[in-house]
């Protein structure tokens, strides 16, 4: 977490606590709402981002030799919109595969199209037809999870065999 994201933090933490003690519920239910939200964002990212460095780390131990780099505050647009959050690139020779993940952190940034938390993006240098966009989902009480953003209605839950089949593509000898 960046120094700026702990301050947000603690500013958001002092108006809730402010809130309460002024008798404005709405307000300090709204703060505790944002925090939950952030929170599960956070997590939701760490989980796809650490689960790619993971199998990436497993890939590399079994003999490729992938390079790893992480940035920690980047801006993508995602139609309309621009979220904010981290991105991994990985490369494998003159291959890349990035993941990008983020959501919209100022009102300007505007909104997660869908109701999502958050939105990723998997993108294969120069291999755009391998390419996903997922969604940050919460279904009732349950956790959140990343779904698979098609052009079917079908809301296809992306785990970490999704992520296996993109480093085996990453890393084929008929890369296509």
């Amino acid at each position: 977490m960046s120094e700026l994201e702990e301050a947000w933090e603690v500013a958001l933490a002092e108006a809730h606590r402010r809130a309460q003690s002024a008798g404005h519920a709405d307000i300090a239910e709204y703060l505790r709402l944002r925090a939950s939200n952030d929170l599960s964002r956070r997590a939701g990212i760490d989980w796809l981002l650490n689960s790619f460095e993971k199998l990436a780390g497993e890939a590399n131990r079994n003999g490729a030799s992938l390079q790893m780099a992480r940035e920690a505050s980047h801006r993508f647009a995602v139609h309309h919109s621009t979220m904010v959050g981290p991105r991994l690139t990985l490369s494998f020779g003159v291959r890349s595969l990035s993941i990008e993940a983020g959501w919209p952190r100022v009102p300007s940034d505007r909104f997660v199209r869908g109701g999502g938390l958050a939105h990723a993006r998997i993108k294969h240098f120069g291999k755009e037809r391998l390419n996903q966009e997922l969604l940050l989902m919460r279904a009732g009480d349950a956790s959140p999870s990343w779904i698979l953003l098609s052009d079917t209605k079908n809301k296809e839950a992306f785990r970490e065999s999704g992520i296996r089949d993109h480093l085996t593509k990453l890393l084929s000898h008929d890369y296509r």
